[in-house]
């Protein structure tokens, strides 16, 4: 079990940036894939973008395709995920997730962290 905490949300304006980081402790997050969902108000839980125990292979939901960008940094057990253009849909909280299987839906995921919120304002 490894426990994950995300930091870095906020409001932003729309065109803006933000960059998420979540951290991992009680375990080596190398064993893990990694991904980042998000629930907007009244929404489901959506994916968002996953990246492999290496970070060789990353995937994400069309609507964030060349504007964010998920990396991992496994000697310090963080993964982050760098946000760019972003518009009001991207109004959401952000959860970080592990697991061994990984995948655009929650079943390939172990661990959550408690979320942050993001707010784009237009």
């Amino acid at each position: 079990q490894v426990q994950l905490v995300e930091s870095g949300g906020g409001l932003v304006q729309a065109g803006g940036s933000l960059r998420l980081s979540c951290a991992a402790s009680g375990s080596t997050l190398s064993t893990y894939v990694m991904g980042w969902f998000r629930r907007a108000p009244g929404k489901e839980r959506e994916f968002v973008a996953t990246i492999s125990r290496s970070g060789s292979y990353t995937y994400y939901r069309d609507s964030v395709k060349g504007r964010f960008t998920i990396s991992r940094d496994n000697a310090k057990n963080t993964v982050d995920l760098q946000m760019n253009s972003l518009n009001p849909e991207d109004t959401a909280v952000y959860y970080c997730a592990a697991g061994p299987g990984g995948g655009t839906t929650a079943m390939g995921y172990t661990d959550w962290g408690q979320g942050t919120q993001v707010t784009v304002s237009s």
